[in-house]
């Protein structure tokens, strides 16, 4: 169940990033709304989910999928551009991620 948590927590932190595009800097009021509905979902499910599982590795990953996500949203959604090296960077973002995951189950 922390994983579905943590899981909830990144899908909500995406939502609220990508109302934060669609507000057009708080000119739209149903996106400006929903980033602080998101942004409170994700925080109560990253909460949830910290009941469990390590703070440090939960963060890395929730922060890092949301990168990771929000990326991918700019790049085919909103046509933001995408080159090698961001490319490379989320590789070696999501390694990191694995590597904190990997280090803890050993800690255990």
């Amino acid at each position: 169940m922390p994983w579905l948590y943590l899981i909830l927590a990144i899908v909500a932190e995406v939502s609220g990033t990508t109302s934060m595009k669609l507000s057009a800097g708080f000119t739209k009021p149903v996106p400006s709304v929903l980033i602080f509905v998101f942004y409170g979902l994700s925080l109560t499910f990253l909460t949830l989910a910290l009941r469990t599982l390590p703070v440090g590795m939960s963060y890395a990953v929730w922060s890092a999928l949301g990168t990771a996500l929000i990326t991918a949203i700019g790049v085919l959604w909103f046509g933001e551009g995408i080159n090698a090296l961001k490319v490379i960077s989320l590789i070696l973002i999501i390694a990191g991620i694995a590597g904190l995951h990997f280090s803890q189950e050993h800690m255990k």
